[in-house]
């Protein structure tokens, strides 16, 4: 992802997408593993990706879906953290939002990204945990 600027340009130019009508789907640190966030524009945080392909575009005006892969909790351990793969319960957080932004496609694929924003954002809740009702009168 540093370096596909390059490609996502060449794509846009070829198919004459204008920046305002991409999505880019990337991972982001400052989200919790399995929330989405879709958003128009923007910082790019520090994300080495999102700069390639703004340097490229000239511009950070297009869609992003981020999915939340979470923090390490100390900056100098990013880099290692985002290189290796993800503890497996969140590896299934992670897959369990791919899926539910695959479920929104038709939707974004309309270009309704108000629904799309409704659709995916927002924090996940947990089930809570089941109530122990034995042994109660």
């Amino acid at each position: 992802m540093n370096r596909s600027g390059q490609a996502v340009g060449a794509l846009m130019h070829f198919y004459r997408i204008a920046p305002a009508e991409m999505l880019v789907v990337h991972d982001e640190l400052d989200i919790a593993p399995g929330e989405l966030r879709v958003k128009f524009g923007g910082g790019l945080g520090g994300h080495n990706g999102l700069k390639d392909i703004t340097a490229h575009l000239g511009t950070q005006d297009y869609w992003r879906l981020r999915i939340g892969i979470g923090h390490p909790g100390d900056r100098t351990e990013v880099v290692s953290y985002v290189l290796k793969p993800p503890r497996r319960e969140e590896q299934g957080e992670i897959d369990n939002a791919i899926d539910r932004a695959l479920e929104a496609w038709q939707v974004v694929a309309r270009g309704d990204w108000n629904s799309a924003m409704q659709k995916l954002n927002g924090r996940l809740t947990k089930p809570a945990p089941p109530d122990n009702q034995e042994g109660k009168t």
